[in-house]
Parts: C-alpha cells; structure tokens; sequence
C-alpha cells in the first residue's frame, strides 16, 4: 500500500504538469489510469522523493494551504515545493495547488 501511495504521488509529480482537469479528484482519476503505464518512468522520483524529510515535514503547511485556497503559505511547504521541483524536473511546471495537493497525499 506505501509503494502504491508513492508510486501514485510520483505518477502526480511527474505527470501534473500535463494535467487539465479543473479539481484534485479529476486529477487523481486522470492520473490513475496513467499509473499502470509508467511504473518505469517513476520509479526515479518515487525513489528520490519516498523519504525526503523536507516533504514530510510539509504536510501541515500544505494542509493549511490547500484549505486556505493558497492564502496561507508556511515556510516548510515552500522549502518543500522547491525541493521537489529540483529533484523531479517533469515538476516544475506543476502548480503550487497540485503539489500540495500531492503532499498531502501521500
């Protein structure tokens, strides 16, 4: 189940940048579908990210972010956002919300 959790979380990383839905739940179900396809392709970023204890450090801040729509910002999470945007490239165009989003589900 924590490797399904990564895998999915990595699978979010890399393929939110190519993600148009309009909600978190349309695209975890987008991105469902495309898990199955690309254990290959994240397995990198589901290693590189699985323990990073700057990410886990950031759940709170990201829980505050996600439910204040963006409004509050902590400096945990932006440490975090930076982190996974240097360590997984496909993630730099994803926004601020789909990485929170992705933090907090993991």
């Amino acid at each position: 189940m924590i490797a399904l959790r990564a895998l999915g979380f990595s699978a979010l990383l890399v393929l939110a940048s190519s993600a148009t839905a309009s909600s978190f739940v349309a695209t975890t179900d987008t991105l469902g579908g495309a898990v199955m396809g690309t254990s290959d392709a994240t397995s990198d970023a589901s290693s590189a990210l699985r323990d990073d204890k700057i990410v886990l450090a950031a759940r709170s801040d990201a829980a505050s972010f996600v439910a204040s729509q963006g409004a509050i910002r902590g400096v945990q999470l932006q440490a975090a956002l930076d982190s996974i945007r240097r360590r997984v490239p496909q993630a730099q165009h994803a926004s601020d919300q789909v990485l929170a989003e992705a933090i907090l589900a993991r």
